[in-house]
C-alpha cells in the first residue's frame, strides 16, 4: 500500500505547488501597477550589491547579536532545503535516504545539518524571547498590533516545531538502523539526535517507525504549508529580497529626481527663444495613491521586513513625531493589496474612493521627515522608504498646494525674489555696503 502514500503526496505536492503560483503571480500583478522605471544600468554593480547585502547579509551585522542570529536562521533556510530535497524524492518515488549513494560525504552533510538545525531552533527560541519577553522598543509601535505582532511569533514557532521535527525524525531513523528494520538504510550522522535518542530507546520498531513517519510527514506538510504562508507574511521577503537589492536605487542618497515637465519649463523661462517640448505635461505630479508609484517602490512594500531598524533610527521617531518609515512600507503594502482585491473583485476600472494618502498616510506623518536617509542606510535590504515620503510630498505641494505655512512662504519669496528670504533682489548686497 506503499502506492497510497506516494499518490498523496504527490498530490500534496502539487496543490502546494499550484497554490503558491497563483499568489506569487498575484503578488506580481500587484508589484506592476507601479509606473514603469529603469533600473537596468550598471548590470555588474548591481550584481555586486546583491551578492554583498542580500546573500552575504552585510548590513545585517551592523547590529552583531541580531545580525548573527539571522545569519545562522537564514544559513539554515538555505542549506537545510538540501535535506528538504531528499524527502521530496523519497515521498515522491518510495525511497529511503536516496541520496545516502553519497556515503561518507552524505554522512557528514546529516550530521552538518543537525548541527544547523539545532542552531536555528536555539536562535528562533532568542528571537522569541527578544520579541515576548524582553519586549524591545524596535519591535513595537501603533503599527506593530495584531496580524504584524502575531505574524512574526507564527513563523518562529513554526521554524522551532519544523527543526524539532527533524531531530526526532532523525534520532528514531537512527534507531531503526540500530535494529535493522526494513527499508532504513545504514547511512547518517545523528551528532545532536544521539543525545536524546535514549528518550526513545524502549520503544518498539512498530512504534519508531510511527514516530519516524510522523515527523516525517509533519516536516514535509509543514514546509509545503509554509511555503502558502510567506505570500501573506513579511517573510515573503525570503523571494523578494535578492531582486530588491539588485534594482535599489545606485545614486547617492539624497539625489532629488527632477521632473522633466518641470525642468522644461524653468529652461523656457530662463530662455524665451526656446520652444515648447511636443510632449504633454504629466496628467499627476507626485504620488496619491499606490498606482501612482513605481514597481521598485512598489516592490520594496512587499519585501519589507518589519524588523523596525528605520524606524528605530528616524530621528522624527526618535523625538516623539508621527512618522514611522517601517509604517509608509506597510500601509503601502496594505493599500496595495487592497487595490488588488479591489481588481479581482470588480475590475481594474473600480475606484474605491480610497487612497494611499490621507486614508493609510497622513500628511502630518510626512512633514515630520526631515529627509535625512537614516531609513535608507539602516535597511538591511535596501529599501527606500524616503522616495515613496517625497512623491507622496510632491503631490501634497504640486497638486494640492497643501505644503505647510512656513514652506508656502519660502515658495512664495523664491517666486517674487529669487530667493528663500524676504527681501527684495536690489537690496540683497545693502549689509555689505551698511559694513564697508
Amino acid at each position: 500500500m506503499e502506492w497510497i502514500d506516494n499518490i498523496l503526496f504527490i498530490g500534496l505536492l502539487f496543490a502546494a505547488t499550484f497554490l503558491f503560483t497563483k499568489n506569487a503571480r498575484k503578488i506580481y500583478r500587484n508589484i506592476n501597477l507601479g509606473k514603469d522605471i529603469d533600473r537596468k544600468d550598471n548590470p555588474m554593480k548591481r550584481l555586486s550589491l546583491m551578492i554583498k547585502v542580500a546573500l552575504g547579509q552585510s548590513k545585517m551585522v551592523v547590529r552583531p547579536i541580531p545580525g548573527i542570529l539571522h545569519i545562522i536562521v537564514y544559513a539554515g533556510f538555505i542549506l537545510i532545503n538540501i535535506e528538504v530535497l531528499e524527502i521530496l524524492i523519497d515521498g515522491v518515488f518510495g525511497t529511503h535516504r536516496v541520496l545516502s549513494v553519497f556515503g561518507p560525504f552524505y554522512n557528514f552533510l546529516i550530521g552538518f545539518f543537525e548541527v544547523l538545525a539545532f542552531l536555528v531552533l536555539l536562535a528562533c527560541v532568542v528571537f522569541l524571547v527578544r520579541r515576548n519577553i524582553l519586549k524591545l522598543k524596535r519591535f513595537s509601535g501603533a503599527e506593530m498590533t495584531k496580524w504584524p505582532l502575531l505574524d512574526a511569533n507564527i513563523i518562529l514557532t513554526a521554524e522551532i516545531i519544523l527543526m524539532t521535527a527533524i531531530l526526532i525524525m532523525n534520532a528514531s531513523d537512527s534507531l531503526l538502523q540500530q535494529m535493522n528494520a526494513e527499508h532504513y538504510t545504514q547511512a547518517g550522522n545523528f551528532p545532536i539526535s544521539s543525545l536524546f535518542s535514549s528518550f526513545f530507546q524502549g520503544f518498539s520498531e512498530g512504534s519508531l517507525m510511527l514516530l519516524e513517519r510522523t515527523c516525517w510527514w509533519l516536516h514535509i506538510i509543514g514546509i509545503l504549508a509554509y511555503l502558502n504562508y510567506i505570500p501573506f507574511s513579511k517573510h515573503f521577503h525570503i523571494v523578494l529580497s535578492f531582486p530588491n537589492v539588485y534594482f535599489s536605487n545606485l545614486n547617492a542618497k539624497g539625489k532629488f529626481n527632477n521632473l522633466e515637465s518641470v525642468t522644461n519649463e524653468v529652461k523656457l523661462m530662463l530662455d524665451p527663444n526656446a520652444l515648447p517640448p511636443s510632449d504633454t505635461a504629466p496628467q499627476k505630479f507626485g504620488a496619491k495613491d499606490v498606482k501612482d508609484l513605481n514597481w521598485v517602490q512598489l516592490m520594496n512594500s512587499y519585501t519589507c521586513t518589519e524588523c523596525g531598524r528605520c524606524t528605530s533610527n528616524c530621528p522624527a521617531n526618535q523625538t516623539g513625531k508621527l512618522l514611522s518609515p517601517r509604517k509608509i512600507m506597510m500601509d503601502t503594502r496594505d493599500r496595495l493589496e487592497e487595490v488588488g482585491d479591489n481588481i479581482d473583485k470588480h475590475g481594474p476600472d473600480y475606484d474605491d474612493g480610497k487612497s494611499l494618502l490621507g486614508n493609510y498616510i497622513s500628511a502630518e506623518e510626512l512633514w515630520a521627515c526631515t529627509s535625512c536617509n537614516a531609513c535608507t542606510e539602516a535597511c538591511p535590504i535596501n529599501i527606500d522608504p524616503l522616495s515613496i515620503i517625497l512623491d507622496l510630498r510632491r503631490y501634497l505641494v504640486m497638486e494640492e498646494s497643501a505644503a505647510p505655512a512656513e514652506l508656502n512662504g519660502m515658495f512664495t519669496n523664491i517666486e517674487n525674489n529669487g530667493a528663500p528670504w524676504q527681501f527684495s533682489p536690489a537690496d540683497r548686497l545693502k549689509w555689505a555696503e551698511e559694513n564697508s
